[in-house]
């Protein structure tokens, strides 16, 4: 008998698994090494909070394109081959890299540069997200979908750690070095993504591409479960989330510099992953909204103490204890909203939920920015988990179907399910 969890016996998924790490490590190699170029090169121009503003413009940067592009990308998903479009986004990924590659190695890297790229990177998130959130469950029976998104969660976390770690030991090294090992696993991870074979597609209903991407919002709107669960995401990373300020913590705060940030940044997905694992190996079955509201709970308060903290150990235990209540709130919502979705509306609801947790990342990284530059970067992070509590006590109330989600389990179709699509909304 195989050793390997069931979803990744199946080869379209190990497939697509692999593709997801891969890509992975090389966004977060990326992204360590943005962030800290932006900041590095503002600062020798600004002071911190100036500098600070600088790394909340490139989370706006990000969000913008996908923001526009959500009701186009949804569409797509579901319109067309979403290997395709994974493909595709995954190789303008490449591209960016090649960019960075290119400018960092020959010394003309600047902030328009940068900027530049956090764009084209926005646009590539805006259908990747939809597609690959599409695709997963076309590839594993229904019943091993909960282990399925904790391996794929398993799988972002796993690069979310290597990613940073590589980045900034490479960039140690030499500048350009984490561009060209992103570079590297974009090209393979696009290899991987053309040996998933086809798979079945159920077809739009007919009507207009306006009508059928209004339909996705109008799913949404009307399954209160999954817009709970959509909604909650979105305000409580954005209220408490933290990434934007670790170069600021790094370089002005705990004074660990460059080499500091990179377990800052993987600190969280450490914490993140070993969740992810446990929950593929031993899936969840009860209590499971109660639970998503107590992860979100502990997320915002180990927020608010990482934003006091002055101690190196102390910061890298706070962001491992919020990277897991986050994995544990990630895995529930993701299970709740992929069960409760018929295959024909999930890339557009996938696309609804990649705006959502970019809504919460970049305009999260934005409105840390925009905080730190007005009241320093450690009120902003404290204020930012106190509020994300409150926003999870009042969706407890809001929503009342995430509380009384049990377990998984759900009858096929599911009522509201059910309800929407006979109702043609």
């Amino acid at each position: 008998m195989s050793l390997l969890p069931e979803p990744l016996r199946i080869p379209g998924y190990r497939y697509f698994w692999l593709a997801r790490l891969m890509t992975t490590i090389a966004q977060m190699a990326m992204v360590i090494v943005i962030g800290w170029q932006v900041y590095d090169i503002a600062r020798e121009t600004m002071g911190i909070r100036e500098a600070a503003f600088r790394l909340g413009l490139i989370g706006l940067v990000q969000f913008v394109p996908l923001f526009v592009l959500t009701p186009i990308s949804g569409w797509t998903a579901d319109r067309l081959d979403r290997r395709h479009i994974a493909r595709a986004v995954v190789s303008l990924e490449l591209f960016c890299a090649a960019i960075l590659f290119a400018a960092t190695y020959g010394g003309f890297i600047s902030l328009p540069i940068l900027f530049g790229v956090a764009a084209l990177l926005g646009v590539a998130r805006a259908f990747a997200g939809p597609a690959l959130g599409a695709l997963a469950p076309n590839l594993v029976p229904r019943e091993i979908l909960p282990q399925a998104i904790a391996l794929s969660s398993a799988a972002w976390q796993t690069g979310a750690i290597a990613g940073p770690a590589l980045g900034g030991i490479l960039y140690d090294v030499t500048p350009r070095l984490p561009y060209g090992l992103s570079a590297a696993l974009f090209a393979l991870s696009v290899l991987c993504l053309f040996t998933i074979p086809p798979i079945p597609r159920t077809p739009l209903r007919p009507g207009s591409p306006f009508d059928q991407m209004a339909d996705g919002l109008a799913y949404v709107r009307r399954n209160k479960l999954v817009l709970g669960a959509i909604t909650l995401d979105l305000f409580a990373v954005l209220l408490g989330g933290v990434t934007a300020m670790l170069p600021v913590y790094a370089r002005d705060i705990l004074h660990v510099g460059p080499d500091g940030l990179g377990p800052l940044r993987a600190a969280p997905a450490a914490g993140a992953t070993l969740t992810a694992i446990l929950f593929s190996i031993r899936p969840l079955k009860t209590n499971v909204g109660v639970k998503m509201l107590a992860a979100v709970v502990v997320f915002g308060a180990a927020t608010a103490l990482f934003g006091l903290s002055h101690s190196f150990p102390l910061s890298l235990a706070c962001l491992a204890v919020l990277g897991a209540a986050d994995m544990f709130s990630v895995y529930i919502r993701q299970s709740l909203i992929q069960l409760h979705t018929p295959d024909e509306m999930r890339g557009r609801v996938a696309a609804v939920s990649t705006l959502a947790i970019s809504a919460s990342n970049e305009l999260g990284e934005t409105r840390s920015g925009f905080t730190a530059a007005l009241l320093g970067p450690v009120a902003a992070t404290v204020a930012g988990g106190i509020a994300a509590i409150a926003v999870t006590l009042l969706w407890a109330g809001l929503f009342p179907q995430l509380r009384r989600a049990t377990t998984f389990e759900l009858p096929d179709p599911a009522p509201e399910e059910a309800d929407v699509v006979s109702s043609g909304v």
